[in-house]
């Protein structure tokens, strides 16, 4: 039986379409990588450097053949690809713990808006604009062998969407053991779910289930 999770989204990886894209932004994505976040049993997608690579490349944020370059880097520098991937954790939780407060309006707690001020400070000085045809493109000045390329375009769509009107249409699953965030444009901002498919169903089989015990119950 397929895993609920995957969805057949954003650019293929080395190991299929693994993740679920529903968060309209990168950022929103990439912390939407632990599953039952809510629960004493969240569930980590990103058990591994592969994981994270995986990631960047259905998500759009680094391209296919810049991610298998990384996969055997990471391969033949074991210990610093464990490093890379606790630092996204890390930093993924902080995101999490900003756009969290972001969805229910209310102030980011200041721990995690200094690790995302850490992390922007670390990874901006990179950021360099290229000429591409008639446009501007923004790249990252990083060695071929840096492990955490996928990191620095994280960050700016994080900036981006904080510092962009989009902000006000961000929200959570109401499911109790979800905790993924979304940019919600449905016609009338109603949409309550992370995906209707996913946490919806669970939802309307909740709700049955206690329809039909409370029918069964003796009067």
């Amino acid at each position: 039986m397929l895993n609920p999770r995957v969805r057949f989204g954003g650019q293929h990886a080395p190991e299929g379409f693994l993740f679920e894209l529903t968060g309209g932004a990168l950022c929103l994505d990439f912390v939407n990588t632990v599953d039952d976040r809510p629960t004493e049993a969240p569930k980590e997608l990103l058990t591994g450097y592969t994981d994270l690579v995986s990631w960047a490349i259905q998500a759009g944020a680094i391209p296919r053949d810049l991610g298998a370059r990384l996969l055997v880097i990471g391969a033949a520098r074991p210990e610093q690809a464990v490093t890379v991937l606790m630092g996204a954790r890390h930093l993924r939780e902080a995101l999490y713990q900003v756009f969290s407060a972001a969805a229910a309006k209310r102030p980011p707690g200041v721990a995690a808006l200094e690790e995302l001020n850490r992390a922007l400070a670390l990874h901006n000085g990179r950021l360099r604009l290229a000429h591409s045809g008639p446009l501007y493109e923004v790249t990252w000045a990083s060695g071929p062998d840096s492990l955490d390329r996928m990191v620095p375009p994280v960050l700016k769509s994080a900036v981006d969407l904080l510092c962009s009107p989009r902000l006000a249409n961000l929200r959570e699953c109401v499911s109790p053991n979800c905790g993924w965030l979304f940019l919600d444009h449905s016609k009338n901002r109603s949409r309550k779910w992370c995906d209707i498919t996913v946490c919806g169903n669970r939802d309307r089989v909740r709700r049955f289930r206690a329809a039909r015990r409370s029918t069964k119950s003796p009067t």
